[in-house]
């Protein structure tokens, strides 16, 4: 079975967020039983996903594995997944789309690593007891969002003195919110996890304008914000998990 592996990202005007997608699929090739790995855009930005699966289906292979590179379940999956099968019917290659990457323990142990990491950067040596954790999603109507981010902080919870998420936009509490809400728990260390796969427009700029004037209002003397997600190395293992999952099962 020769197969191949097509990441579908939300899109990004930034150039960082290709470059780290093109890393992330040479990793998986290097690691993966793949004749070939790439990445394409539900939107903003080409490749689209007609450009991806068009190239994809210039290789030789007899299997297609497709992974909704999304970190909530939603209309957004939903979209990439309705678009992509609409090329099925064109060709004998066959097409297996994996889960998006939420609710996942491979997940929370990346979220984890980026809170251990901003604490040893900064030469915080505390216990995890002895942390406050917040993390910043983007926000979503649909509820599964809601649903997959109480999924991290419930699963952290028994590690760091308190956990609590809020949102950029759309859901409630807001980033405001959720500062003066830590601020009222009066943490040694609060780290703040920027819950984000790229360092796109939202993590560059649209954070950062509601999260430093919140934190320049609070009493809070010790905080530290992570790096994003989608740089780390164990997004691929996840890509990799969620890719089994459904080769396996077919």
């Amino acid at each position: 079975m020769k197969r191949g592996l097509l990441l579908i990202d939300r899109g990004s005007r930034e150039r960082e967020a290709s470059e780290e997608l093109e890393a992330i699929c040479q990793g998986i090739k290097k690691r993966g039983d793949y004749v070939f790995t790439d990445f394409c855009f539900l939107e903003v930005e080409p490749p689209y996903i007609e450009d991806g699966i068009s190239k994809c289906l210039k290789e030789d292979i007899d299997s297609l594995t497709i992974v909704p590179y999304f970190l909530y379940p939603g209309k957004k999956v939903k979209n990439a997944v309705t678009d992509v099968m609409k090329f099925q019917k064109d060709t004998n290659v066959k097409f297996v789309v994996t889960k998006p990457m939420s609710m996942h323990k491979t997940l929370v142990d990346i979220v984890e690593n980026r809170i251990s990491t901003t604490l040893e950067e900064n030469n915080v040596e505390l216990s995890k007891k002895e942390v406050d954790v917040m993390i910043i999603g983007h926000g979503s109507k649909d509820p599964n969002a809601q649903m997959s981010l109480n999924y991290i902080v419930n699963e952290l919870k028994d590690l760091y003195r308190n956990v609590s998420r809020c949102w950029l936009e759309i859901e409630q509490p807001d980033i405001v919110e959720g500062i003066k809400k830590c601020e009222k728990d009066n943490p040694k260390v609060l780290i703040i996890v920027f819950y984000f796969l790229h360092e796109g427009a939202h993590v560059k700029t649209d954070i950062n304008n509601d999260l430093i004037p919140a934190l320049e209002n609070s009493k809070m003397k010790k905080t530290f914000i992570t790096k994003h997600l989608g740089s780390d190395q164990k997004m691929i293992d996840l890509i990799l998990e969620r890719a089994k999952e459904v080769e396996n099962a077919n």
